[in-house]
């Protein structure tokens, strides 16, 4: 029988997740910027953790740069992943930025969050929790993993991704798909920073401005339904 060569094409299904890695500097930028953070964010979360505190604008802004890149690297991972390219490429804006401070027993349920994109960047993933994750028999992500839920489906589909995350990783996703952080049992602190990313303003200009452009947004929108209604109204 003679061998021949078969061309195949596998077409990728559901979200599109991005796993890289940081630099060192934006890492040390990250933390030193988390140091002045002093908007406590446990309220606005989903996570049962003690200590999750808010970037402030000045904050922002001068880690801007840098998530700017990351979401370029992303856009392109995306037109990959979709075997296409954009027909309008996206626009994003900043609207949240935070840092988990992970202690003990702390846990972040199944959810999802607000906006376009989210991303959550490992900066420090303590020796003891490396351990006990390593100690770890089941069959999931272990103790301190990251967990992403996605569909329903028979045994061979693939409805999940579990990792249990390095230092430096960064894991870009939208920000509608349902993740979870299991708990761990060390006596360790693990850090790591989240944010949600609105398509809402040109990636070469992200702004740190996000709640006064999504206010004017909200009032143009509030104008485009008030002029829809009257229009509707003119024509009972």
């Amino acid at each position: 029988m003679t061998k021949r060569q078969v061309n195949i094409q596998i077409l990728n299904w559901g979200p599109c997740v991005v796993r890289m890695k940081i630099s060192d500097e934006f890492k040390k930028t990250l933390l030193d910027e988390g140091e002045k953070n002093k908007i406590d964010f446990t309220d606005k979360l989903a996570g049962i953790l003690d200590k999750e505190t808010g970037y402030s604008e000045e904050s922002k802004k001068r880690l801007l740069p840098n998530i700017s890149e990351i979401l370029g690297v992303y856009d392109q991972a995306y037109c990959k992943y979709r075997m296409r390219n954009y027909e309008k490429p996206p626009q994003y804006v900043l609207t949240s930025m935070w840092i988990n401070y992970q202690k003990p027993n702390d846990f972040n349920p199944p959810h999802d969050h607000d906006g376009a994109l989210s991303f959550v960047a490992y900066l420090q993933i303590p020796e003891a929790l490396k351990k006990e994750n390593a100690a770890y028999k089941g069959k999931s992500c272990g103790p301190g993993g990251i967990q992403f839920l996605f569909g329903d489906g028979i045994r061979n589909a693939i409805t999940y991704q579990s990792f249990f995350p390095e230092e430096n990783d960064i894991f870009i996703f939208p920000a509608w798909l349902k993740h979870w952080v299991a708990p761990y049992k060390s006596d360790c602190t693990r850090i790591s920073v989240s944010g949600n990313i609105h398509d809402s303003a040109p990636l070469n200009n992200i702004t740190a401005f996000a709640p006064k452009y999504l206010e004017k947004k909200e009032k143009k929108e509030s104008e485009e339904n008030e002029q829809y209604l009257k229009e509707l109204k003119g024509k009972i």
